[in-house]
């Protein structure tokens, strides 16, 4: 099972990092030249617990510390 969060459906996302050298032409450099690019993920901060679905069980599933905050979930107890 993938780490999703079942109330927004908030998952990884897959981004990019850009490496930088030199200095910037404003501060009195010759500019920024890229010398590399790679790929990266922004993982979501999500938490496995247990909580009361609909029909009142408990059950584990990944909530998101967004949705935790905002109490969309019932922790169960």
């Amino acid at each position: 099972m993938s780490k999703v969060c079942i109330v927004c459906d908030k998952r990884r996302v897959i981004g990019g990092h850009t490496a930088r050298r030199g200095m910037a032409r404003i501060k009195g450099g010759a500019g920024r030249k890229i010398t590399g690019r790679s790929k990266r993920s922004f993982n979501p901060n999500v938490h496995k617990i247990k909580i009361l679905d609909a029909k009142g069980r408990i059950t584990s599933a990944y909530v998101c510390a967004k949705c935790l905050k905002a109490g969309k979930v019932r922790k169960a107890r």
